[in-house]
């Protein structure tokens, strides 16, 4: 079972909790959408690590989607670290301070990102850090890994105010991730191949700030073209 405060905790180290009460919409979740043929994906090559793709959601995230493909084509990651490593829960990066207090986006300042009720922090997810909401977006980004929750552990979420439709509890429970954040923060991507390599990091040795005690560092960041390869959403696809 989730231990509920160690949880918060973890939460309240990059990014502000926010209670809100989720749904699927009409059109479902979207997060384990394959790339079409041509879409624009990113490829992240991490050194000693390897390629991790994400898929990209401009139909429900356009100014997060605009800006990371902005400061990816710029160069902006080339060389920065994930700063903030938390196992069963995100790893952090893009700030080119390394602290967790620099970045900015495309546009110099902070921009807001909105949120999709059709995009969850399933295993996978990608999203923007934040200071105080969704409208404070500036480079710094996080991939959530996150643990398989049990039907206790959505019912005592649920009790605190976080409540999820039926489809996220599902995946939740499938799959993992960080069902609190949903709502409070921009998600724009879904990674789609090197989901394990995510889940590797997360086990690097950190400090007491929860920084890697050996650099994690993003070699760069690419904009690539789908080019129909096989989607490995799930860890089970390992």
């Amino acid at each position: 079972m989730i231990n509920f405060k160690k949880a918060f905790a973890a939460a309240a180290c990059c990014i502000c909790c926010t209670a809100f009460i989720t749904g699927c919409g009409a059109d479902g979740i979207v997060n384990y959408t394959a790339p079409e043929d041509g879409e624009e994906v990113l490829v992240m090559t991490i050194k000693d690590h390897g390629d991790v793709k994400i898929k990209l959601f401009p139909d429900e995230a356009e100014k997060g989607v605009e800006n990371i493909i902005g400061l990816a084509k710029k160069g902006y990651y080339d060389g920065l670290t994930f700063h903030r490593v938390i196992k069963d829960f995100m790893i952090q990066g893009g700030d080119p301070l390394g602290n967790g207090t620099g970045g900015e986006s495309l546009w110099g300042e902070k921009f807001d990102g909105g949120t999709s009720e059709h995009l969850i922090h399933a295993a996978g997810a990608v999203a923007y850090a934040n200071s105080t909401g969704p409208t404070t977006n500036g480079s710094q980004f996080y991939i959530v890994t996150g643990e398989k929750l049990t039907d206790s552990d959505i019912q005592m979420y649920d009790e605190a105010g976080y409540k999820a439709s039926e489809e996220a509890q599902e995946i939740y429970k499938e799959d993992g991730g960080v069902l609190y954040l949903d709502g409070g923060y921009t998600v724009f991507g879904q990674v789609y191949d090197g989901l394990d390599i995510i889940f590797d990091i997360q086990n690097v040795e950190t400090d007491g700030n929860d920084k890697p005690l050996e650099d994690v560092i993003i070699e760069k960041i690419t904009v690539e073209e789908y080019d129909g390869e096989e989607v490995k959403f799930h860890m089970s696809d390992y």
